[in-house]
């Protein structure tokens, strides 16, 4: 049996007060429609239709190809809006999701229940949900067999309607022919002037059809997410999900309300996150790890056994048994090998490490590539901007790199050379040779007490024109 879906997502969304088109707005890392669509590949959607119109560039630019596109030219209610997708799916045979851009928290396994549902005499399945207050959602009325005879929504329902705590989350699952059948009929002679969707669940029961409810046991499933105030609820509530999966995963996580981990993230077992850890992008971490407290990794990998704490990664590679920080800044282009260690304020871009050499304090390396068990001193950096271009610094196995050394490329550090502290080294160093470049050193005997003596009259001098 095909499976369609149709994803709402052409509203403006004013009330969230933003130039970003509203479905767009990011949940845990991935933008509200990302979400919906990448559900419906879950459940094995055949087809995906999304349905845009304000902000329809930006949700193209998007989603891409993941989906096909139709244009509600006039927002004229959720009706109007599926009725979009009739020439591409309306004669197809099979089962038709409808849901909102801007509900991020819907889950698979209400969508497979309501395909289950979906069969013989059932025309449609509606996720409701029930909750203490329910105004602003239309509500679910039902017969006496307990199948739903229509959903009212806000604007229209009767006082003792609007005492119905059983809700509509604008979940739908429907007979693909006898949703766009009954959308033919849908008026708009209502408080808003709009073709509702709901409208169909009357229509298919006034022809014969039964149309049943799904009741979610999480409400917030129902969340449409129409502020900041609902941004911020819905991003808590899938941070809680995420987390929860992690640890049940085998991942430890020791303050889950102050850690951050995008959808897209991965997390080996064994590995334990400290608090304030914020976990982004396509960002994968290995087994036995000890990330944080205070970690910021973006878009990278991070292999078995590695220690971060206290720093910034940004599509960055590192490799197994690594320690980085505390305050690293490990910029693009980052790849650490295996054993490698980066310490305290040391920022490094575009630059390769291999296994087992040092960068322990407050050092520069960028467009650099650095063999096996060097040494980077204290103070050391790569000079690779000359204002104009960046150049390569390379520097072999076994060197050794003393503190306070700027190296300024483009050059070359032979393996096992030694470079002296405090120089100053502009051109290739051979392998196994000693470098020095610096001003040589000269004690003047008696000078410093002299200076000190003249400096002294100086300032007694410059303190008298100050008081006169």
């Amino acid at each position: 049996m095909l499976i369609f879906g149709i994803v709402l997502a052409a509203g403006q969304g004013k009330r969230m007060k933003s130039k970003l088109y509203k479905v767009l707005h990011p949940v845990c890392g991935t933008p509200m429609v990302g979400h919906v669509v990448g559900l419906l590949d879950q459940v094995g959607c055949s087809q995906k239709i999304v349905v845009v119109g304000h902000g329809a560039d930006a949700v193209k630019g998007y989603l891409g190809d993941r989906v096909e596109f139709v244009h509600q030219q006039e927002q004229l209610g959720t009706g109007h809006a599926v009725l979009q997708a009739k020439d591409l799916i309306g004669s197809e045979e099979g089962l038709t999701f409808v849901l909102c851009g801007d509900t991020p928290l819907i889950q698979k396994e209400s969508l497979e229940k309501m395909v289950s549902l979906v069969q013989g005499e059932i025309a449609a399945a509606v996720l409701t949900a029930e909750i203490n207050c329910p105004t602003g959602y239309g509500r679910v009325l039902r017969d006496e067999q307990n199948f739903l005879t229509g959903i009212v929504e806000e604007k229209d329902c009767t006082p003792e309607q609007k005492k119905v705590k059983e809700i509509n989350t604008g979940i739908y699952c429907f007979d693909n022919r006898k949703l766009f059948a009954a959308l033919q009929s849908v008026t708009n002679h209502n408080a808003a002037g709009e073709y509702y969707l709901t409208d169909v669940i009357q229509i298919l029961r006034e022809s014969g059809e039964k149309v049943i409810s799904c009741l979610t046991t999480d409400p917030s499933e129902a969340i449409g997410v129409n502020d900041r105030l609902a941004l911020s609820e819905a991003e808590e509530i899938m941070r809680q999900r995420i987390n929860r999966k992690h640890m049940l995963g085998g991942v430890t996580i020791k303050d889950p309300a102050n850690t951050y981990i995008d959808a897209t993230v991965s997390i080996g077992a064994d590995t334990v996150l400290l608090p304030g850890c914020f976990l982004k992008g396509a960002t994968s971490i290995g087994e036995d790890c000890v990330i944080g407290p205070h970690a910021d990794i973006t878009d990278s990998i991070v292999a078995d056994e590695v220690s971060i704490k206290y720093s910034v990664l940004q599509d960055t590679v590192v490799g197994t048994a690594a320690t980085v920080g505390p305050y690293a800044n490990l910029r693009p282009g980052t790849k650490l090998g295996d054993k490698v260690k980066v310490g305290d304020f040391v920022e490094i871009k575009n630059a390769t490490l291999d296994t087992g050499s040092k960068v322990s304090h407050l050092s520069y390396i960028g467009d650099a590539h650095i063999g096996k068990n060097v040494n980077i001193g204290c103070g050391a950096i790569t000079v690779n901007y000359d204002g104009f271009n960046k150049h390569m610094t390379e520097i072999g196995d076994n060197a050794f790199v003393g503190s306070n050394v700027n190296l300024v490329a483009p050059v070359t550090i032979g393996q096992g050379a030694f470079v002296v502290a405090g120089s100053t080294i502009t051109k290739d160093v051979e392998e196994d040779a000693l470098a020095i470049a610096r001003e040589r050193q000269t004690n003047k005997p008696g000078y410093g007490a002299k200076l000190r003596e003249r400096m002294l009259r100086k300032k007694d001098n410059k303190d008298n024109i100050d008081i006169k």
